[in-house]
């Protein structure tokens, strides 16, 4: 259900964080992924998560 494209996934995310997540732990649990191959898959395609702003930049 989650998208395997990293820019797809990087808008996917961060839709859901912006709208129904308050962290991405909340996320990560609510959707079963694991948090840390998630981050990996992101920062591969240049982004990362930042905790202050509750998105992926």
């Amino acid at each position: 259900m989650v998208p395997k494209d990293p820019v797809i996934l990087f808008g996917f995310v961060n839709l859901k964080l912006r709208d129904f997540y308050s962290s991405l732990e909340d996320l990560c649990e609510d959707l079963d992924l694991v948090q840390e191959e998630l981050e990996e898959k992101l920062a591969a395609a240049g982004y990362h998560y930042d905790p202050g702003k509750n998105q992926f930049v």
